[in-house]
């Protein structure tokens, strides 16, 4: 069974690039396009794994990955960072939020795969 992949940012085309790629490897993706709408689609969907953008309007990935992991359902499902952001500072953060890993854009398709496979065997 392929897993659902949960992907939230504000850019369209990031979504839509993130879309098309993850399905070309097999997973189902879902998506939202801010940390508001994202934290209803964690309800919605029940994402094996939330890939999120931390730079949106509303509630950023910072806020949307603590309010998910103050969720007893969702304090196990793997977290990917996935910004143009790369800062210690900011990855650091992320983690003491509760993200499982970073990723910086532009990704590389297959090196999200191989991350993704890695949180989410």
């Amino acid at each position: 069974m392929s897993k659902l992949i949960l992907t939230v940012d504000d850019s369209a085309s990031m979504r839509m690039l993130l879309k098309t790629s993850l399905t070309a490897q097999g997973f189902s993706i879902e998506s939202a396009n801010d940390g508001v709408h994202g934290l209803a689609r964690m309800h919605e969907v029940q994402p094996d794994l939330l890939i999120t953008d931390i730079n949106m309007p509303e509630m950023d990935g910072f806020e949307l990955i603590e309010a998910v992991r103050a969720l007893p359902q969702f304090r196990g499902t793997p977290i990917l960072v996935l910004s143009t952001e790369f800062s210690d500072e900011k990855k650091a953060r992320a983690r003491s939020a509760g993200a499982t890993g970073w990723i910086t854009k532009p990704f590389e398709a297959a090196k999200l795969g191989a991350a993704i496979r890695r949180v989410c065997p």
